[in-house]
């Protein structure tokens, strides 16, 4: 009989992938450090409606760390300033209380949610805003309006129009177009120029910003107005031509015409800052000879645990005053505003030690203006507080800080070199006796030892909407 060969095959090799698990955790602190100053507040407000555990106090806070201040006095700022391991030790206490057999795993801290910058439309933010600020009943409405904007941010679609075709009243419509007239950047829904301007003006005035006639003025004689016909405003108003020359300057230097500049994907122009009226996120103070950064959230409130949930989570309740269901109530409640606090108080700390590194790389930009504007990068800024640049992409897109001189830049501003740039060549132009061509404003710009080709200036020139030398 043949022997009989079995032939045994073992496959020994090892086939190693890797992968990459999201963390729930940082997730969460990542669409916290995402949100703006607008958007925080309202991601507040409906976590304080959703969670017993979290209240809110009005207190004075440090607008540092947003620690509650004692007196003027800060104890987690001096804790640190006295060179206690603050990150280190904080790191640790949150992964101890927060992490630690409660609602998230404490494994698979490489996110890869931290390479990835991201960024929302226009459309997308007034819906998510539009959709806790209107009953659910009216989001189809919401979807609409906001579906029929154009790229300047306008209302294409009547209330009619709308109506009509969800099958709903024009009041219903008109109030959620109100709402929608609410949000940021103002003047988007308008259905006109003059409607986009008003809404403005009465936006800033109920700010207290305000000039004599401005809303007359537009209100009544906007074609005169472009046309510069001072006088004839001037007569039919009966007030003085230099009053209306105030209110033409009023509006030129406060007042957007195109309230969606620069957040249309399509739309590659730097976005237009007059008129945004955008809440800063921070605020740079110059402080004697120095410079102070503050973060405006941290002035407002304090969240804090309730006490009676602190209470029940920190001690064994007897059976008979909770049941086992409610101990997990309050356990996850607990939990998940402690969680809540900690990505707000990191969000804070963030976009504070951004702040700070930006002040220091645009020093001479923030005490001599936009010509003292140096180029600069995000991943510079990585480096000089030692987080990754996708951080920094998240903590300031959608955001705007304040300058020392009162003005509010979105913080793309700090990393556009170009800005400079353009504002020689705006003032080239202006001061100009005759209509320069692109050629000649690179010559002009070369006198000045700035050195960039023709196609840049033209392509600059259509960014600050100046025509081109035959039709100026």
């Amino acid at each position: 009989m043949p022997e009989l060969e079995l032939e045994l095959q073992f496959d020994t090799s090892i086939d190693l992938q890797q992968s990459q698990r999201v963390s729930a955790r940082l997730v969460a602190a990542n669409s916290i450090l995402a949100l703006s100053s607008l958007d925080l507040q309202r991601k507040i407000e409906e976590e304080l409606a959703d969670n017993p555990a979290l209240e809110r106090v009005d207190v004075a806070v440090c607008s540092v760390c947003g620690s509650e201040l004692h007196g003027s006095i800060c104890p987690v700022c001096i804790q640190r300033q006295k060179g206690a391991d603050f990150e280190a030790s904080r790191e640790e206490w949150f992964d101890r209380e927060y992490i630690s057999g409660g609602l998230y795993s404490n494994e698979d801290d490489t996110d890869p949610m931290l390479r990835v910058a991201t960024e929302q439309t226009l459309g997308e933010r007034l819906l998510n805003e539009l959709a806790a600020l209107v009953a659910p009943a009216d989001l189809e409405i919401a979807e609409s309006l906001v579906g029929s904007l154009d790229e300047r941010g306008y209302l294409t679609w009547s209330i009619r129009d709308v109506a009509d075709e969800l099958g709903v009243t024009e009041e219903r419509v008109r109030g959620i177009l109100d709402v929608l007239q609410s949000l940021e950047p103002i003047g988007v829904g308008a259905r006109n120029l003059r409607e986009c301007l008003l809404i403005q003006l009465r936006f800033l005035a109920e700010r207290g910003v305000s000039i004599p006639h401005a809303e007359d003025v537009v209100s009544d004689f906007l074609p005169e107005l472009g046309l510069r016909k001072f006088p004839v405003i001037a007569h039919a108003l009966g007030i003085k031509v230099p009053q209306v020359t105030a209110v033409a300057e009023f509006v030129k230097a406060k007042l957007n015409p195109n309230p969606a500049h620069g957040f249309s994907s399509t739309n590659a122009r730097d976005g237009d800052t007059r008129a945004m009226y955008i809440t800063p996120d921070v605020i740079i103070h110059r402080a004697e000879d120095d410079f102070a950064v503050e973060i405006v959230e941290s002035r407002r409130q304090l969240l804090r645990l309730n006490p009676l949930y602190r209470e029940l989570s920190s001690r064994s309740a007897a059976p008979q005053e909770l049941s086992s269901n409610d101990q997990d109530h309050v356990k996850q409640c607990v939990q998940r505003a402690r969680l809540f606090m900690t990505y707000v108080g990191q969000r804070r700390q963030t976009l504070y030690k951004v702040t700070c590194a930006i002040v220091e790389a645009q020093r001479e930009f923030l005490t001599h203006g936009i010509r003292a504007l140096r180029p600069l990068n995000r991943s510079e800024i990585a480096q000089a507080i030692g987080v990754h640049e996708s951080t920094v992409s998240r903590a300031t897109a959608a955001k705007h800080v304040m300058l020392p001189d009162g003005s509010i830049i979105p913080y793309s501003h700090f990393f556009k070199a170009s800005l400079s740039v353009k504002d020689v060549m705006k003032e080239i132009i202006d001061r100009s006796p005759k209509r320069l061509t692109d050629s000649e404003i690179v010559t002009e710009l070369a006198n000045r030892d700035i050195h960039i080709a023709r196609r840049t200036v033209s392509k600059y020139r259509a960014q600050l909407d100046i025509l081109s030398s035959r039709l100026r």
